[in-house]
């Protein structure tokens, strides 16, 4: 699947590349690049677009919490931040300042399986955004001062986000419930880490971090946009040839299986003002034949004003503030399939826990008609669409089929398996994932400081 679109329960980090007007290949859905590689293993993927004197540089290293071991959760996400505090030929805080002197915009998020960071600049710029990129990566600035200045602003960032948001510390507890911390430490950590493991962050174990992932053989770098590709060449020769390689790092491995039986689970949200129910279903790795399937059932199931949880749940029965679906499905290992709804006011919540259930089951006894179907592939094709209409989207989508697919190859292709699936398809990958025995279901009910403010409890 592709990044989760839609997740209201949590606050998130709005990121963007500048809108200009598509290339006539991608008018056409197809986007054309090429690629070449430096001898110390960096990848370089390439697409020109004269259309507008913009280009972005975009690139991806290969890690993310999924590398993270025990004890050290969270170091994924504390490196994103470090990775801005300088290096050998810049200042702390001077890569943001840089950029938009000259223009720019820029950015940097964690993953599960990635970690990105790009810039969005004036064409006549691409020589600033590779040279910061490659002087950080060559030289950043690991001191006790960065860390423990970062280590406190993640910190925050987790009581802000997470820790004193209604819902957020569920959502993130249930993604990572349905896996196996023995079998399966890949995926059933939370990302954001906890507190006793940014605690505990030593100055070696985040420079060993940084030697281990941070290097050329383990990241790809993709520019689209305004560029001459000999000029491009030049400087990437120029900035990244001489970047060492390091050894690879070690494999990472997790065990599951679906359906091992329903699980259930009750907690308190001294931050919830109503009641809520949520269940979270183990989904196969991105690059499995179900996910176009998966995805169009998620589109039918909870997106949209038209979407089955919404009518049934919100619009019909009057049972919940808002419902949806969405998953976390962009990894290599296995994903979460998750559906929600939060209670309206003076509705029990396992009244709302099995109407959620039902609408999901409705789909595996009778399946989804030809107009859903319909509906959900055009969502998917005009998402494709507008994935497209910007340098930044077409930079992501070349990284996203190079990292999670055959190739980047399919990025001109993978439309293709979406419209060919079936209403068959639909009923039975919800067959398969939607079991009850493959479900972990929770209710949330609010604590006692909420329901005195409301003035009533359940």
């Amino acid at each position: 699947m592709r990044p989760l679109r839609f997740l209201p329960l949590l606050p998130g980090l709005l990121v963007a590349g500048a809108t200009l007007a598509p290339p006539l290949a991608a008018q056409s859905g197809r986007i054309a690049y090429e690629s070449f590689a430096l001898p110390n293993g960096l990848r370089v993927l390439y697409s020109e677009d004269r259309s507008a004197p913009i280009v972005t540089v975009d690139l991806w290293y290969y890690v993310g919490a999924r590398n993270e071991r025990p004890g050290r959760g969270g170091f994924a996400h504390l490196f994103e931040h470090m990775m801005f505090q300088g290096s050998a030929h810049v200042k702390k805080s001077e890569h943001f300042q840089l950029i938009e002197r000259a223009g720019g915009s820029l950015n940097g998020s964690t993953h599960d399986d990635y970690t990105n960071y790009y810039e969005t600049v004036p064409s006549n710029r691409l020589n600033l955004a590779l040279w910061l990129e490659a002087d950080r990566m060559r030289s950043l600035a690991i001191t006790p001062e960065n860390l423990e200045n970062q280590r406190e602003t993640v910190k925050e960032e987790k009581r802000l986000r997470v820790d004193n948001q209604p819902y957020a510390p569920t959502f993130r507890n249930g993604i990572i419930w349905p896996y196996d911390s023995t079998t399966c430490f890949a995926y059933a950590h939370p990302g954001i880490g906890s507190m006793d493991d940014l605690n505990a962050a030593q100055l070696a174990d985040v420079q060993a971090f940084f030697d281990t992932y941070y290097a050329p053989n383990n990241a790809t770098l993709v520019v689209v946009g305004d560029f001459r590709t000999a000029e491009l060449r030049r400087l990437v020769n120029q900035y990244f040839a001489d970047i060492p390689s390091h050894a690879a790092p070690p494999p990472v491995s997790c065990a599951s299986k679906l359906s091992p039986g329903t699980v259930r689970r009750e907690v308190t949200d001294e931050h919830a003002n109503l009641p809520a129910a949520l269940r979270f279903y183990r989904l196969p790795s991105h690059d499995d034949p179900d996910t176009p399937a998966l995805e169009l059932l998620e589109s039918i199931l909870g997106e949209g004003e038209s979407s089955r949880l919404n009518v049934g749940v919100v619009r019909h029965e009057q049972a919940a503030l808002q419902a949806g679906l969405g998953a976390l499905g962009e990894r290599r290992g296995p994903g979460v399939l998750f559906a929600y709804g939060i209670a309206n006011q003076g509705v029990d919540v396992q009244r709302l826990d099995s109407l959620i259930g039902a609408e999901l089951d409705s789909v595996r006894s009778a399946g989804v008609t030809a107009d859903e179907l319909t509906r959900a592939k055009n969502q998917f094709r005009a998402q494709q669409v507008d994935e497209r209409e910007t340098t930044f989207g077409r930079a992501e989508l070349l990284q996203h089929y190079s990292l999670f697919h055959s190739g980047p190859a399919d990025i001109n292709t993978d439309l293709d398996r979406y419209l060919a699936v079936s209403a068959a398809d639909i009923r039975r990958v919800a067959r398969k994932y939607l079991d009850p025995a493959n479900a972990v279901i929770v209710t949330v009910k609010p604590g006692a400081a909420a329901t005195t403010k409301t003035g009533g409890s359940e």
